[in-house]
């Protein structure tokens, strides 16, 4: 009883600050579309076998690049969810727009990062050659909404001079086409945070990161109006490269993580020195990952609390939670499970909106910038 009481007034005081919004809305924030995380089930083996602890983490036992069944069961459910005004249930998912090409990098010596559109790795897959071609029909039916992650989801300069330096369990991952994967020394992966770069890499980072909003813009027609950093973590200069890019507003926590230590506070709808908005999540729908009894009950707390102090309820819920790839009984749970969240909302709150980060982003201007 006391737990949970002190979880609720965690939860209030998260959104008592910050800007306020008119209705209730829903917006659901998927990271890592499109990185390589686990190879395939073969490669799972392996690494099991040979002693990494790959079974003890979700992502590491669970999230790979989505096969056109896990976008086919994942678009029919959200397309069997409206909202108040008729709208179908949409998933903004945060785009990672390369992984490493491998066999560039073997030619060389892994003397050079070389890296592939997602788009080439996917038909590269064995049940992935027509997964972009649904994601556009997701995209087309407004249920899937593209936003930038990044260029890369790995720190490219610690992962690089492992590999120089012939780090035999980097070398082992990197031979099953995986950047990393859990350690056998301490269970972690340890190049997967993106922006983690070295002193002196600022510029280095900041070029990678415009790079692939180019490549975003190219490939999907538009330019992504928000961004998300892998694992929250980015350096304040990194925003100027944003904004110059077209970036408009950050997905993240109420803690940014800074390179090398420490953090930054942020509340929701509050700006920067160059105008970019800040959207925090406030609510968790991880399956695969939360060790939490109720899942949809501990999102539906979390989605009540921010509509008490109107803010909309911003769902943090990775990619790895609906990919079957690997093992399809992660993809099956999450789904029915989704199924039920959005079922509840529904008949909880019958008026409320789904909305895109982008969509939000746009809201809050209207809300600063009154016609």
């Amino acid at each position: 009883m006391l737990l949970k009481a002190k979880r609720c007034l965690t939860h209030n005081l998260l959104n008592l600050p910050g800007s306020r919004i008119d209705g209730r809305i829903v917006v659901i924030e998927s990271d890592d579309w499109g990185a390589i995380r686990m190879r395939s089930r073969e490669a799972y083996d392996r690494l099991l076998a040979h002693g990494y602890p790959v079974d003890r983490n979700g992502y590491e036992r669970n999230d790979a690049l989505a096969s056109e069944e896990d976008l086919e069961l994942l678009f029919d459910l959200l397309a069997s969810h409206r909202d108040g005004e008729g709208r179908l249930a949409a998933i903004t998912a945060n785009c990672i727009m390369t992984n490493p090409d491998f066999g560039k990098i073997r030619e060389e010596d892994f003397r050079t990062y070389h890296y592939e559109p997602f788009t080439s790795t996917l038909a590269r897959y064995e049940r992935h050659g027509g997964s972009f071609a649904r994601w556009q029909q997701g995209m087309r039916a407004g249920i899937f909404r593209p936003q930038y992650h990044g260029r890369e989801h790995i720190a490219v300069g610690p992962w690089m001079r492992a590999l120089q330096r012939g780090d035999a369990e980097v070398r082992e991952a990197f031979d099953l086409e995986m950047a990393g994967t859990a350690s056998r020394r301490n269970g972690r992966n340890s190049y997967v945070v993106a922006f983690e770069g070295d002193p002196g890499e600022e510029a280095r980072l900041a070029e990678a990161a415009a790079d692939g909003l180019r490549m975003f813009e190219q490939l999907f027609g538009y330019r992504s109006r928000t961004f998300i950093a892998p694992c929250y973590t980015w350096p304040a200069s990194l925003e100027k490269t944003l904004r110059a890019e077209g970036v408009e507003a950050l997905q993240g926590m109420i803690h940014q993580c800074l390179p090398g230590g420490g953090h930054r506070r942020h509340w929701f709808g509050s700006r920067n020195a160059l105008g970019q908005t800040y959207l925090l999540r406030n609510c968790f729908f991880e399956p695969t990952t939360d060790a939490c009894a109720d899942p949809v009950d501990a999102c539906m707390e979390r989605i009540a609390c921010a509509f008490r102090w109107h803010k909309p309820a911003v769902i943090s819920s990775h990619r790895v939670n609906y990919v079957g790839f690997i093992h399809p009984t992660n993809r099956d749970r999450s789904l029915r499970l989704l199924g039920e969240l959005l079922d509840r909302i529904r008949r909880r709150w019958p008026d409320v909106r789904f909305r895109t980060s982008d969509e939000l982003t746009s809201l809050l201007a209207d809300q600063k910038n009154p016609t």
